[in-house]
């Protein structure tokens, strides 16, 4: 069975029944039974907020740092849920953490990113989980591999679970950026669409890695049609043992949601109409954009023979530079962005190597066989 044909029960079904958004809130790091149940009060002034999560046993990158207050904050939790009736989350990464938290009737477990790159790891949680009816949530995995991301969700799937969702959390990344674990939309997007049925919850807290951009990262996960949020916060996080800069109190969360525009997924019969004559012309758009490109290889590949004969090599440094300089220019001055522009022509450049470095390779096996 592949990831589209997947058997996944329907958010709201194993939520409380809410509409999406779903919202998921709480801190990053159960640190007391105080501060968990100061938060919850928080919360629970906030109708759209129907699950608390918690961080028990805390994965951090270096020994020596706070690394959860374990199976002691179980109760808590439990509390929380016994008190102000939310559904609780926890994450988990072996067995013996799944076992503590079904004990105290967690309602839904995370794999975090540390986890889900695992695939033994992933196996041997999924078959512990056999049998039960836990709804579990899936982050993507720390590097941009979405094959590892659909393989830890087949792997529960595979053990029975149906209450299953995907946790966007942003990936780690080599270039200098501005967040704190770059979103690479078109991971989650390329997701839902290989896997309709399965829910998508954004963690903008990870993804920013502080507060600033909270707002934007949120909206920007509902205009594209993402599930939920999964957003950290804490009642004083001045003072909070992990993550204290990506954290907001549960009265900046009621005003961030406040601010969110919840968009329609369709519009009226006459907005669809108009939408499909602007999508036919996009069509239509990108049947001649793709005629152009094939004319173009045409031409790159008449120019790598004409180099081989010719004895000149693939790359002509200077040209590309002035070529670059002015396709930019031009398409600056055209309304287009500079990273696009830049992606674009340096990916038609890369192909263009690509093929004449084939005509070469080529040329150059048959004169070996002629030689032969």
């Amino acid at each position: 069975m592949n990831c589209k044909e997947l058997d996944i029960t329907p958010l709201g079904a194993w939520t409380k029944g809410q509409d999406t958004p779903l919202i998921i809130a709480g801190p990053c790091s159960a640190e007391s039974h105080g501060q968990m149940l100061e938060i919850a009060k928080g919360l629970a002034e906030i109708p759209a907020v129907r699950i608390f999560r918690a961080g028990i046993w805390k994965p951090r990158t270096r020994p020596g740092q706070f690394e959860g207050m374990g199976v002691e904050a179980l109760p808590w939790l439990k509390e929380v849920k016994e008190q102000f009736g939310f559904l609780t989350a926890v994450e988990v990464a072996n067995p013996q953490h799944i076992e503590a938290a079904l004990k105290h009737d967690v309602d839904i477990l995370w794999i975090g990113a540390r986890t889900s790159v695992n695939p033994f790891t992933v196996s041997e949680l999924a078959e512990t989980l056999r049998g039960t009816d836990v709804g579990v949530m899936i982050k993507n995995p720390v590097n941009p591999d979405i094959q590892l991301w659909m393989g830890a969700i087949e792997r529960f799937h595979a053990a029975g679970i149906r209450k299953l969702a995907a946790i966007h959390r942003g990936f780690s990344y080599f270039r200098k950026s501005p967040f704190r674990n770059a979103p690479m939309w078109e991971l989650p997007i390329e997701l839902k669409r290989i896997c309709p049925a399965l829910p998508v919850i954004t963690d903008p807290s990870h993804i920013c890695g502080n507060t600033s951009m909270l707002l934007a990262v949120a909206q920007k996960a509902l205009d594209l049609e993402m599930d939920g949020l999964m957003i950290e916060t804490h009642d004083n996080p001045e003072i909070a043992l992990t993550d204290k800069e990506q954290q907001i109190t549960p009265a900046n969360l009621k005003l961030l949601l406040s601010q969110l525009i919840i968009r329609k997924k369709s519009g009226t019969p006459n907005f669809q109409d108009k939408l499909e004559q602007m999508r036919s012309e996009i069509d239509r758009l990108d049947h001649e954009m793709l005629e152009i490109l094939s004319r173009r290889m045409e031409i790159i590949d008449e120019i790598g023979h004409y180099k081989k004969d010719n004895n000149i090599t693939i790359l002509q440094l200077k040209r590309w530079r002035e070529m670059l300089q002015e396709r930019i220019d031009s398409g600056l001055a055209s309304g287009l962005s500079r990273p696009f522009l830049m992606d674009m022509l340096q990916l038609l450049h890369d192909e263009s190597i690509r093929r004449q470095e084939v005509i070469f390779r080529n040329e150059n096996e048959d004169a070996k066989l002629d030689g032969a």
